[in-house]
Protein backbone atom coordinates (compact mmCIF):
# COMPACT_ATOMS: atom_id res chain seq x y z
CA UNK A 1 0.00 0.00 0.00
CA UNK A 2 1.55 3.02 -1.11
CA UNK A 3 0.99 6.09 1.67
CA UNK A 4 3.27 8.90 0.24
CA UNK A 5 5.57 9.95 -2.68
CA UNK A 6 8.09 12.26 -2.73
CA UNK A 7 9.73 12.92 -6.36
CA UNK A 8 10.32 15.08 -9.81
CA UNK A 9 6.92 16.19 -11.46
CA UNK A 10 7.35 15.22 -14.89
CA UNK A 11 3.78 16.17 -16.45
CA UNK A 12 0.10 16.97 -15.53
CA UNK A 13 -3.32 17.11 -17.26
CA UNK A 14 -7.00 17.69 -16.22
CA UNK A 15 -7.17 15.39 -13.30
CA UNK A 16 -3.22 13.85 -13.21
CA UNK A 17 0.17 14.06 -13.20
CA UNK A 18 2.62 11.62 -13.32
CA UNK A 19 5.39 11.56 -10.60
CA UNK A 20 9.04 10.71 -11.24
CA UNK A 21 10.28 8.79 -8.21
CA UNK A 22 14.01 7.11 -9.01
CA UNK A 23 12.88 6.80 -12.49
CA UNK A 24 9.50 4.95 -12.21
CA UNK A 25 6.71 7.35 -13.51
CA UNK A 26 3.71 7.27 -10.80
CA UNK A 27 0.13 8.43 -12.07
CA UNK A 28 -1.85 10.28 -9.79
CA UNK A 29 -5.29 11.72 -9.79
CA UNK A 30 -5.76 14.65 -7.84
CA UNK A 31 -8.55 17.32 -7.28
CA UNK A 32 -7.97 20.69 -9.83
CA UNK A 33 -7.22 22.70 -6.92
CA UNK A 34 -3.92 20.68 -5.60
CA UNK A 35 -3.04 20.47 -9.21
CA UNK A 36 -3.34 24.36 -9.43
CA UNK A 37 -0.78 23.94 -6.61
CA UNK A 38 1.56 21.52 -8.19
CA UNK A 39 5.13 23.17 -8.81
CA UNK A 40 6.55 23.91 -12.41
CA UNK A 41 7.74 20.50 -14.53
CA UNK A 42 11.12 19.08 -13.41
CA UNK A 43 10.50 20.22 -9.42
CA UNK A 44 9.78 18.26 -6.28
CA UNK A 45 6.73 17.12 -5.41
CA UNK A 46 5.95 15.16 -2.30
CA UNK A 47 2.30 13.94 -1.75
CA UNK A 48 0.18 12.15 0.49
CA UNK A 49 -1.20 9.45 -1.46
CA UNK A 50 -4.10 7.03 -1.09
CA UNK A 51 -4.55 3.56 -3.46
CA UNK A 52 -7.38 2.11 -4.73
CA UNK A 53 -7.05 -1.64 -5.93
CA UNK A 54 -9.57 -2.88 -7.66
CA UNK A 55 -9.73 -6.10 -10.30
CA UNK A 56 -9.35 -4.09 -12.76
CA UNK A 57 -7.23 -1.53 -12.06
CA UNK A 58 -4.75 0.22 -9.11
CA UNK A 59 -5.19 3.94 -9.04
CA UNK A 60 -3.29 6.63 -7.09
CA UNK A 61 -4.77 9.52 -5.59
CA UNK A 62 -2.92 12.38 -4.57
CA UNK A 63 -3.17 15.43 -1.92
CA UNK A 64 -1.63 17.94 -0.39
CA UNK A 65 -2.64 17.88 2.97
CA UNK A 66 -3.98 15.12 5.48
CA UNK A 67 -7.11 16.71 5.95
CA UNK A 68 -7.84 16.75 2.01
CA UNK A 69 -6.63 13.16 2.33
CA UNK A 70 -9.22 12.63 5.44
CA UNK A 71 -11.98 13.99 3.30
CA UNK A 72 -11.80 12.56 0.08
CA UNK A 73 -11.93 8.99 2.87
CA UNK A 74 -15.14 10.37 4.21
CA UNK A 75 -16.81 11.66 1.32
CA UNK A 76 -16.97 8.07 -0.09
CA UNK A 77 -18.85 6.49 2.66
CA UNK A 78 -22.11 8.79 1.90
CA UNK A 79 -23.41 6.22 -1.08
CA UNK A 80 -23.54 7.97 -4.33
CA UNK A 81 -19.80 9.47 -3.72
CA UNK A 82 -17.25 7.53 -5.47
CA UNK A 83 -13.61 8.33 -6.16
CA UNK A 84 -14.41 10.99 -9.00
CA UNK A 85 -16.92 12.36 -7.11
CA UNK A 86 -15.05 12.65 -3.99
CA UNK A 87 -12.27 14.73 -6.27
CA UNK A 88 -14.95 16.79 -7.68
CA UNK A 89 -16.30 18.25 -4.52
CA UNK A 90 -12.21 18.80 -3.04
CA UNK A 91 -11.51 20.44 -6.11
CA UNK A 92 -14.19 23.43 -5.13
CA UNK A 93 -13.94 23.16 -1.41
CA UNK A 94 -11.57 23.51 0.88
CA UNK A 95 -11.31 21.10 4.33
CA UNK A 96 -12.42 24.11 6.42
CA UNK A 97 -14.99 24.82 3.98
CA UNK A 98 -16.52 21.60 3.84
CA UNK A 99 -16.30 21.38 7.83
CA UNK A 100 -18.75 24.76 7.81
CA UNK A 101 -20.97 23.55 4.83
CA UNK A 102 -21.62 19.73 6.83
CA UNK A 103 -21.61 21.72 9.68
CA UNK A 104 -24.41 24.17 8.48
CA UNK A 105 -26.25 21.58 6.53
CA UNK A 106 -25.77 23.98 3.19
CA UNK A 107 -26.69 21.51 0.90
CA UNK A 108 -27.08 24.16 -1.91
CA UNK A 109 -23.56 24.87 -1.42
CA UNK A 110 -22.56 21.01 -2.38
CA UNK A 111 -25.08 20.67 -5.26
CA UNK A 112 -23.24 23.29 -7.03
CA UNK A 113 -20.62 20.41 -7.53
CA UNK A 114 -20.74 18.41 -10.94
CA UNK A 115 -22.46 15.46 -10.35
CA UNK A 116 -24.28 16.03 -7.03
CA UNK A 117 -28.03 16.35 -7.00
CA UNK A 118 -29.99 17.61 -3.92
CA UNK A 119 -30.38 13.91 -2.91
CA UNK A 120 -26.71 13.24 -2.46
CA UNK A 121 -25.72 16.78 -1.26
CA UNK A 122 -28.73 15.64 1.66
CA UNK A 123 -27.12 12.65 2.21
CA UNK A 124 -23.51 13.68 2.70
CA UNK A 125 -24.83 16.66 5.17
CA UNK A 126 -26.68 14.01 7.10
CA UNK A 127 -24.44 11.43 7.79
CA UNK A 128 -21.69 13.11 8.31
CA UNK A 129 -22.45 16.04 10.48
CA UNK A 130 -22.46 13.61 13.56
CA UNK A 131 -18.37 12.41 12.47
CA UNK A 132 -17.62 15.91 11.68
CA UNK A 133 -18.54 17.36 14.90
CA UNK A 134 -16.68 14.07 16.59
CA UNK A 135 -13.77 13.93 14.92
CA UNK A 136 -10.34 16.29 14.58
CA UNK A 137 -11.06 16.66 11.29
CA UNK A 138 -13.04 19.78 10.95
CA UNK A 139 -10.16 21.06 13.57
CA UNK A 140 -7.29 20.04 11.24
CA UNK A 141 -9.11 21.23 8.22
CA UNK A 142 -9.80 25.02 9.80
CA UNK A 143 -6.59 25.16 10.84
CA UNK A 144 -4.53 24.65 7.83
CA UNK A 145 -7.19 26.60 5.35
CA UNK A 146 -6.72 29.80 8.15
CA UNK A 147 -2.97 29.32 8.43
CA UNK A 148 -2.39 29.68 4.58
CA UNK A 149 -4.22 33.45 4.51
CA UNK A 150 -3.67 34.64 7.96
CA UNK A 151 -1.69 34.69 11.03
CA UNK A 152 -5.37 35.14 12.97
CA UNK A 153 -6.68 31.73 12.45
CA UNK A 154 -9.98 31.04 11.61
CA UNK A 155 -11.77 29.24 14.86
CA UNK A 156 -13.56 26.20 14.15
CA UNK A 157 -15.99 24.16 16.40
CA UNK A 158 -13.25 22.25 18.18
CA UNK A 159 -10.53 24.89 18.45
CA UNK A 160 -10.16 28.18 20.07
CA UNK A 161 -13.40 30.54 21.13
CA UNK A 162 -15.16 28.14 18.37
CA UNK A 163 -14.20 25.25 20.34
CA UNK A 164 -14.97 26.65 23.99
CA UNK A 165 -18.37 28.04 22.59
CA UNK A 166 -19.50 24.49 21.30
CA UNK A 167 -18.65 23.29 25.12
CA UNK A 168 -20.78 25.86 26.38
CA UNK A 169 -23.82 24.75 24.55
CA UNK A 170 -23.12 21.02 25.07
CA UNK A 171 -23.62 21.86 29.05
CA UNK A 172 -26.53 23.61 27.98
CA UNK A 173 -27.66 20.62 27.29
CA UNK A 174 -27.30 20.67 23.45
CA UNK A 175 -26.20 17.72 21.21
CA UNK A 176 -22.73 18.23 20.29
CA UNK A 177 -23.55 17.95 16.68
CA UNK A 178 -26.03 20.43 16.46
CA UNK A 179 -24.07 22.93 18.83
CA UNK A 180 -21.20 22.10 16.30
CA UNK A 181 -23.57 23.19 13.28
CA UNK A 182 -24.57 26.32 15.25
CA UNK A 183 -21.31 27.09 15.85
CA UNK A 184 -20.23 26.84 12.69
CA UNK A 185 -22.82 29.09 10.92
CA UNK A 186 -22.67 31.90 13.73
CA UNK A 187 -18.80 31.30 12.96
CA UNK A 188 -19.38 31.97 9.29
CA UNK A 189 -21.77 35.38 9.97
CA UNK A 190 -19.44 36.53 12.88
CA UNK A 191 -16.33 36.55 11.36
CA UNK A 192 -13.04 34.74 12.54
CA UNK A 193 -12.61 37.57 15.62
CA UNK A 194 -16.10 36.41 16.94
CA UNK A 195 -15.46 36.17 20.83
CA UNK A 196 -16.87 33.18 22.63
CA UNK A 197 -19.66 35.14 23.97
CA UNK A 198 -20.98 36.28 20.71
CA UNK A 199 -20.33 32.59 18.95
CA UNK A 200 -22.83 31.38 21.97
CA UNK A 201 -25.57 33.95 21.26
CA UNK A 202 -25.46 33.80 17.94
CA UNK A 203 -25.28 29.98 18.45
CA UNK A 204 -28.79 29.78 20.88
CA UNK A 205 -30.41 31.81 17.70
CA UNK A 206 -29.05 29.57 15.40
CA UNK A 207 -30.91 26.57 17.91
CA UNK A 208 -34.11 27.70 18.35
CA UNK A 209 -34.76 28.56 14.67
Amino acid sequence: MIAKLSGILDSAGEDWFILDVGGVGYLIYASARMLRNLPATGEAVSVQVETHVREDHIHLYGFQTSSEKAWFTLLQTVQGVGAKVALAILSIYSGEELTQIVASADKTALTRVSGIGPKVAGRITAELKDKVAKMDLGAAAFTEGAAKSSAKAQASPNHGAAGDAVSALVNLGYNRADAFGAVATAGRKLGAEATVEQLITEGLKELAA
